[in-house]
């Protein structure tokens, strides 16, 4: 495996919002992680890259493997060598991942110069290849812009020439469609497929949205309430469900044809790190939910990355 997470537990202070997260990632595989907005997807892609201290936080427990390094303790001045040249980030917004007062180009540049050693002139020529691959039309012309310039759609493929210009092996990808059009999205989504698919490279892709999971992730991992509650396959987790919150989620997926009324959402709102239930996080919106949902805490049952689930009802409530 390129990436191997086991039983990671990150604080921000007293709350402790990621608890036990288990997943892994192998050479040329696209991974989505899926959940609600508060399910902890973006502070582990922050995990990962080594960013908690940023906001404060920290990981206290478990190991995050890249290529046989445990990144949870690994100190900062090498974590640098790594991010950008072996692992890369695309954020969730274009219009604020881009500096406004610096043009588009250079922002590209400087990544290939700072990792990859290459001249001013080099490096240019390098950028322009790349947004040219990613279907920036008049690509030299695009290089000298500053992004106000740029449509969103155009500011997210020049954040993807800027994760790729280092040639990592690992990109982690943050929602990179939410300020996107529909259109876009589904353009950004494909091109991202197409890219690791051509390149090798390894994805993890966030999101919230079930229906990308199905068009783009090889496998995926449910996220609820700071912890992975379904890992799999996505044809077999699509096919069959076994967590009531996966089910719910795809429930969620609008569909052609469908009857009026038949699309339902999920009762209730995702808890607050300071206000996590006892038990499954889950219970308080589980339809099958039974007494001992709110006493014992579930154990996935693949294992710290294997396929698995984590509920003490899979197959419905006891009789």
């Amino acid at each position: 495996m390129l990436l191997s997470v086991e039983r990671l537990s990150v604080s921000i202070g007293p709350a402790r919002p990621l608890d036990d997260v288990g997943f892994a990632l192998a050479p040329g595989e696209i991974l989505g992680i899926v959940g609600e907005s508060g399910a902890g997807k973006s502070l582990t892609a922050m995990a990962v890259m080594g960013l908690l201290p940023l906001i404060g936080g920290r990981i206290d427990g478990g190991a995050v493997w890249f290529d046989g390094v445990d990144l949870a303790r690994l100190p900062e001045e090498d974590y640098r060598r790594l991010r950008g040249r072996r692992m890369a980030l695309i954020m969730q917004n274009p219009m604020t991942s881009l500096d406004p007062i610096t043009r588009v180009g250079e922002q590209i540049d400087q990544v290939s110069r700072l990792h990859m050693g290459l001249d001013r002139i080099a490096a240019r020529a390098r950028s322009i290849e790349l947004m040219g691959q990613l279907k920036i039309p008049e690509p030299a012309a695009v290089h000298d812009l500053y992004p106000h310039q740029l449509s969103g759609g155009m500011k997210q493929r020049a954040v993807i020439a800027m994760a790729l210009a280092a040639d990592p092996e690992l990109i982690v990808a943050d929602e990179p469609t939410t300020a996107l059009d529909v259109t876009v999205q589904a353009q950004i989504i494909q091109l991202l497929v197409e890219l690791v698919r051509d390149r090798g490279l390894s994805l993890m892709l966030i999101t919230h949205d079930m229906g990308v999971v199905a068009q783009a992730c090889d496998r995926v991992a449910v996220m609820y309430g700071g912890r992975v509650v379904e890992r799999g396959p996505v044809q077999a987790i699509f096919a069959q469900p076994r967590h009531p919150y996966t089910k719910a989620l795809i429930g969620c997926i609008p569909r052609a044809g469908m009857a009026p009324g038949a699309l339902k959402g999920i009762p209730g709102t995702v808890p607050s790190v300071s206000r996590y239930p006892s038990g499954c996080r889950f219970h308080p919106r589980c339809p099958q939910a039974q007494p001992l949902c709110q006493e014992t805490v579930p154990v996935l049952d693949g294992g710290p990355t294997g396929d698995g689930v984590a509920c003490h009802f899979p197959n419905g409530p006891r009789p």
